[in-house]
Order: structure tokens, then C-alpha cells, then sequence
């Protein structure tokens, strides 16, 4: 194993350094820019008047790889790709109108979000945002709208909340949005066995105040009218204690790749939360999918289980746990993403990493993520320029919020 960092990673790893710690300035709860400034645009008179929240952050960090590998990948891991190079993941912004879901009355409202940096190339949309910025002009950077939708609200019963465009799926526990995951680096299952947006309509209906369920119609998986329709929908339940929650989701319908015909494919995803203490968390995740005549008349599966536990130190500080087992029966859904990743995919495999980290956030809009990440496979050598069977990473990431 090569132990030793590219001198062009350190120059970045001290930069960003300086900038992280020179960001540690501020100790109150404010956003950053109200920090320096004294000046929150949310606050405005216009703003209020019409309803209006715009917000974002942005997001950088760096994924450190003993091996070195010599295509500067780290094999099958995603987001975090890229070995011993610092890229600014996310730089993301949105405005929306909420709809006000307890006024009792018709709402209307909107969300449309923005997204570059080297995230955006998870979640660009074939005939929508994928050519935006092309391969010849940036390799990995690019710009993607994962959310413009409208909203709208119905008093009906306990009333329907219906959102029609395009935005983020229901499905599963980690989500694009860097803020929203414990962890740095991702889950297999997010990345190779979930959709990651959808296009259509989608409704959610809270039964009571345990109960709650969603259902609409979407074309397919990270598509713009380009796949046929599918059902998209789930159901929730959480204890009046709100300490336990189980949501399950799922997606069906036919599929279009040529040259294979429309075919069927479902997947479904339970996540299970429970809070053992006010400080203690526990989350269990199980996916599975399956798609119909994938290759002739053979089907193809896929499946895993996540478990997490995190432990909050205190307002600052929390740790985590993360295990995950992703079985690719039949070598379909694991593949390279980016160009000169010489990972091949197509191999039928086990795939098991264990990821530990941390979460600092010395002030509100700062948050330190760095972890350690153990992949193995059971099957070849995806790892290192396809030399070896697992791989350990040193991580981190920050996030500051606007």
C-alpha cells in the first residue's frame, strides 16, 4: 500500500484547514451570513409579505486513500469518489413558499432548488439538466435542478398536500442533501439500489397523528418524461412518544432501457428509527429490488441492510456507527460512475463497509463530518485499480450553512 499523499492533496488539505478554522470566529446562533453581517434576507419585508424562504450552504471535503489508487478513484464509493483530492461537493441554494398546512384553507405554494459541484453528477436528469455543463467543459463538476415543483394544499379531511414537478424520492434513509446525513460518504443502497428524484405528482395524507401515507404517479427513476408511468408511494407510523418510528416506501412499474423492451421494476425500502435515550439513536434500514427481463428472460435482484447508531455527546458533538451489507445478485446495479473509474462493475458481489464518524458543530451553520470507512467485497477486486478486495478511507467534510 502506498502510504504516501500526493503533494498537490496536502497543499489543499492545509487550505482547507485554514479556512475551517478561520470559519470558528463566531460563537452564536446565527447563520453565517447574519453572523457577519447582521443582515437575514428571510427577515425583509418582502420576503415575509409573499411568504418566501431562500437558504443554502455549501459543502467541500476530501476522502483520503492509503492506496493511492492511480485512476483517482475510490472504486465503487460514491459521493466521495475521488481519492486524496479536495472538491467542493455542494454548493447548493433553494427558495420555496411554503404551504401552510394548519391556516385550514386552500395554499399554494413552491420549492425550486440548484445544485453545483461534483454532487450535481448524481443527480442530473437525461432531457432535462444533464448537458448543462458537459464533460468537455468539466469532468466532474456540474449543475443540476434536483426540485422545482409546485404545491399545492387542499382542506380535505386532515387535509392533502400534493406536489407536481420534479423533486426528491421517498425512498430510504440517506438523501442528497449534505446536511441531512450523519455521515460523509454514502450507502451503497442509496447509491446503486434507490432512485434519487422523480418527475409527476405525489400526494401525502396524514391519517391521524400516528399515521400518515403517500402515493402518486412519476415517470420511473431519475427521469424526465422519459420512462413510463410508475406508482411511487408508502406509509408511516410513529408512537405518540415519538420515539419510534417505521416508514415504509416503494416504487413499480415498467421500465424502458433499449434495447430491452418495457419491463417491470420494484423496489422497496423500510427504515426502522428507534431512540433508545434522548442521546442514544438507532436506525435499521432493509431495500430490496428486482427488475424483470433484465438481460433475456432473466430477472435481476438486489438487496441490503443498513444499521446505524449514533450518540449525541453533547449539543456539539456526536458520533456514529454505520454498517452495511448490499448484495448485487446479479452484477447489474454496482457500476462505475465517472469517466476514467476502472472499476467495471457487471460482477456479481457482496459488497460490506463500516464507517465511523463524527459531527462537530462549534456554532449553528458550521458542521465537521470527519469518519474512517472499511469496504470489502466478496467477489474480485474493485478496489485500488481493481487490485484488491477492500479499502480504508480517512474522511472529512464541511458544511456551512448560509
Amino acid at each position: 500500500m502506498n502510504l504516501k499523499l500526493k503533494k498537490n492533496t496536502q497543499r489543499q488539505l492545509a487550505l482547507c484547514s485554514a479556512v475551517l478554522f478561520s470559519s470558528l470566529v463566531s460563537a452564536d446562533d446565527r447563520g453565517v451570513v447574519e453572523s457577519l453581517t447582521d443582515f437575514n434576507v428571510n427577515e425583509t419585508s418582502l420576503l415575509k409579505n409573499l411568504g418566501f424562504t431562500v437558504g443554502g450552504w455549501v459543502e467541500g471535503g476530501i476522502a483520503g486513500n492509503p492506496d493511492d489508487p492511480d485512476d483517482g478513484f475510490n472504486g465503487p464509493v460514491t459521493f466521495n469518489d475521488r481519492a486524496n483530492e479536495f472538491n467542493m461537493h455542494q454548493l447548493y441554494g433553494f427558495i420555496e413558499r411554503a404551504v401552510d398546512s394548519e391556516a385550514g384553507q386552500w395554499d399554494l405554494g413552491f420549492r425550486a432548488d440548484v445544485l453545483y459541484g461534483t454532487d450535481a453528477r448524481f443527480t442530473t436528469q437525461a432531457n432535462f439538466d444533464d448537458k448543462l455543463i458537459v464533460d468537455s467543459e468539466s469532468r466532474l463538476y456540474k449543475l443540476a435542478f434536483p426540485q422545482v415543483y409546485a404545491e399545492l394544499f387542499a382542506p380535505i379531511g386532515n387535509g392533502i398536500t400534493t406536489k407536481i414537478g420534479h423533486f426528491y424520492t421517498i425512498i430510504g434513509n440517506e438523501v442528497v442533501t449534505a446536511p441531512d446525513n450523519f455521515f460523509f460518504s454514502h450507502a451503497y443502497t442509496m447509491q446503486y439500489g434507490e432512485p434519487f428524484t422523480h418527475t409527476g405528482i405525489l400526494a401525502s395524507y396524514p391519517v391521524n397523528n400516528n399515521i400518515s401515507v403517500t402515493g402518486g404517479v412519476v415517470t420511473g427513476w431519475d427521469s424526465f418524461f422519459q420512462q413510463p408511468a410508475n406508482f411511487l408511494g408508502g406509509a408511516s407510523y410513529t408512537t405518540d412518544d415519538e420515539k419510534t418510528s417505521i416508514a415504509f416506501s416503494m416504487i413499480t412499474g415498467d421500465v424502458g432501457d433499449n434495447p430491452i423492451p418495457d419491463h417491470n421494476r420494484t423496489m422497496y425500502s423500510i427504515v426502522i428509527n428507534h431512540d433508545f435515550t434522548d442521546k442514544l439513536h438507532y436506525t435499521l434500514q432493509h431495500d430490496m429490488g428486482i427488475e424483470e427481463s433484465y438481460a433475456g428472460n432473466s430477472s435481476a435482484k438486489w438487496y441490503g441492510v443498513n444499521q446505524y447508531v449514533t450518540f449525541d455527546v453533547n449539543n456539539e458533538v456526536s458520533t456514529g456507527v454505520r454498517f452495511e451489507w448490499f448484495r448485487d445478485e446479479d452484477g447489474v446495479r454496482v457500476a462505475p460512475i465517472g469517466t476514467g473509474n476502472t472499476f467495471p462493475g457487471g460482477v456479481p458481489n457482496h459488497y460490506f463497509a463500516v464507517t465511523a464518524g463524527l459531527n462537530y458543530a462549534p456554532v449553528s451553520w458550521l458542521k465537521l463530518r470527519p469518519e474512517v470507512r472499511y469496504d470489502w467485497a466478496t467477489e474480485g477486486k474493485p478496489f485500488d485499480d481493481l487490485s484488491e478486495d477492500n479499502q480504508f478511507l480517512i474522511s472529512a467534510d464541511a458544511i456551512i450553512t448560509f
